[in-house]
Formats: structure tokens, C-alpha cells, sequence
């Protein structure tokens, strides 16, 4: 389960009382306490401290994980991008091996969207990194601000919006790259209903969506309707820019027909976002195994293959942060013994 506190205020509030006790101690403008155990106040003082500085580490920076898996029989490159005025994740960007797995502890109150980078390439001349679908155009594997180039499959998350509740859904609206799968994971509240699309699109989508690799003619990637013809219909704009005029199409329905719990077109609420509260979440590309339109380093398109036991990688502000609250902790009992 999450937790509820905000360890920030904690460690404001443990530097404070440290700033207190130096001065109450060392400063020329206060004298020293004349009560008979007064040689025992700096261990009296010291006993809450190691008491706050545990509740420091314990509860932690973050409020929940996302934990990544890769499914796939190719690499996935997950992308990362925060919302503005959202604190922002360790990373916006990193490589996921086949069978790997890699969780990002996550903020209270986080808000964005993750995406799965393909096909991706680093140029051995200029170092420039880019992908073929999801690219971020930040030409690094760190996006770094940057959003997923459309056509792309997104997951949409909001922790703690309205009544504390996490609100998240995968959105096809965007477009199509990848099979991905959001699975709640210890949740207490809402519904927490796993939500996503496990289906194989790229070999299935209509012709005048498809995104073609030249080099091969394959298809890597399927447009939404929005994206390939611009018509404010398809987008849900001008005229078009509310529910009652914006409706389903043949091309969200599409989508929609093989995903039937993702978000296909921009009006497409009601049976594609979902709640739960103080969980963590599971992100799986390729979450069945299922046909792929991706190739492999030998040139196949191969299909997805069972994950191996995964990696949990602890933040380094956590251990900074401890590190930081043992190191006052030393200096303490040095100046009181």
C-alpha cells in the first residue's frame, strides 16, 4: 500500500529541530540550562531525533512504483513524461531487454503518461538516438520533457485525483505501437481493474493507418484516424470538440473492437478509465504471448516470450536521503559526547 506521508516535510522538520539544538547548545546568547539533569537533555533530545530520522527512511520519497516489464521477444525502450507542475520521476527514459524488468518509484500526487519506445537506433557517428516508433525526439534514450511521437500506445495515470483515488487508462487515441497491459497491484479502493491492449494490431490495421519500416515494408506501427487524415471529425476538434458532436468512427471502432477497455477515440470515457487507490502498478509490453509485427536482431518478427524473474532498482534519492540523515545522526552524538 502507499503511503500517505510526505517525507519532505519530515526531513524539513528534522533539519529545523538539528538547527535548534546546535544553537540552543553552542550559541554565546544563551546560557546553559540550569536544571539538575541537564546533562541529560542532549540524549533526552537525540531520542526523537533517531525516532523521526527512522520514520524518514521508512516511509520514504515516493508513494508508489511502477514496475516495467518486457514481454517481448525484441527491446522495448520506455518513455517517460510528467505532467506540468507534477514532480518529475528519476528517469524519463530507459532500455528494456527482453524478460527484464525494472521499477521507478513514483511521487505523490504524480500525473503523465508512459509509452514504449521501438526499433530504436544510436548513430555511431553523431550519437544521435532515435526510434522508429514512440520516438521522443529528444535524441537521447533519456526523453527528458519530450512526448511519444504519435502513433503510439499510452498509459495515462493520475495518483491521488479526487477523492484519493489514482485514475489511469490506456489510450490508443494516438495511435498504436505496442501491446500494453496496466495491472494494479495491493489496491484498497476503486475498482482496480487491469486495463490495457494485449492485442497485436500492426499486421491487422487498416491499410491507410499503417506505418510502413521502408527498409522491410513491414508494418510497425498503426495511426489513428486523427493523425493520418487531420479531418477535425476523426479529432474530435473544432465543431467536432465535444461529446455530443465528437462520435465513435469506423476507424476508433477498430481499435475498440480488439481493445475494448482502452480509450479509441478522444470521447471515449466511459468504459476506459479506471480507479484505485494505494497500489502499485504494473506496466507489461507484449502481455500475451501473441504474433508481433516487430523484428528481432536476426531480421524475424517474432512472438512475445515469457518474462524472467525481474530487477528492482532502488531510487538514489532514498539512499542519499538515508545516507544524509545517518551522517547528522553521527555529528550529533559527536557534539553531545
Amino acid at each position: 500500500m502507499k503511503s500517505t506521508f510526505f517525507p519532505i516535510t519530515f526531513l524539513c522538520l528534522y533539519i529545523y529541530i538539528y538547527i535548534y539544538i546546535y544553537i540552543y547548545m553552542y550559541s554565546p546568547f544563551h546560557s546553559q540550562p540550569s536544571v539538575p539533569n541537564s546533562s541529560m537533555a542532549p540524549t533526552q533530545l537525540l531520542v526523537p531525533l533517531f525516532l523521526l530520522s527512522s520514520l524518514i527512511m521508512l516511509s520514504g520519497a515516493y508513494s508508489a512504483t511502477f514496475t516495467f516489464t518486457n514481454k517481448c521477444s525484441y527491446q522495448v525502450w520506455p518513455g517517460i513524461l510528467s505532467n506540468a507542475g507534477t514532480p518529475q520521476l528519476p528517469t524519463t527514459g530507459f532500455a528494456l531487454q527482453p524478460g527484464e524488468s525494472n521499477t521507478i518509484p513514483v511521487p505523490t500526487s504524480w500525473s503523465g503518461r508512459l509509452w514504449g519506445r521501438t526499433l530504436c537506433t544510436q548513430d555511431a557517428n553523431t550519437g544521435k538516438f532515435t526510434c522508429l516508433t514512440g520516438d521522443c525526439g529528444s535524441s537521447t534514450i533519456q526523453c527528458s520533457g519530450n512526448g511519444a511521437a504519435p502513433p503510439a500506445t499510452l498509459a495515462e495515470f493520475t495518483l491521488n485525483g479526487a477523492d484519493g483515488l489514482d485514475f489511469y487508462d490506456v489510450s490508443l487515441v494516438d495511435g498504436y505501437n505496442l501491446p500494453m497491459l496496466i495491472e494494479p497491484q495491493g489496491g484498497t479502493g476503486g475498482n482496480c481493474t487491469m486495463t490495457g491492449c494485449g492485442a497485436s494490431l500492426n499486421n491487422a490495421c487498416p491499410s491507410e493507418l499503417k506505418v510502413m519500416d521502408s527498409e522491410n515494408g513491414e508494418s510497425v506501427a498503426c495511426k489513428s484516424a486523427c493523425d493520418a487524415f487531420g479531418d477535425p471529425q476523426y479529432c474530435c476538434s473544432g465543431a467536432y470538440a465535444n461529446p455530443n458532436t465528437c462520435k465513435a468512427s469506423s476507424y476508433s471502432e477498430f481499435f475498440k473492437n480488439a481493445c475494448p477497455r482502452a480509450y479509441s477515440y478522444a470521447y471515449d470515457d466511459g468504459t476506459s478509465t479506471f480507479t484505485c487507490a494505494g497500489a502499485n502498478y504494473a506496466i507489461t509490453f507484449c502481455p500475451s504471448p501473441s504474433s508481433t509485427s516487430l523484428k528481432s536482431a536476426n531480421g524475424q518478427y517474432p512472438e512475445a516470450v515469457e518474462v524472467s524473474a525481474g530487477t528492482h532498482r532502488t531510487s538514489p534519492y532514498l539512499i542519499g536521503g538515508a545516507i544524509t540523515i545517518l551522517a547528522a545522526n553521527w555529528r550529533l552524538w559527536q557534539l553531545f559526547f
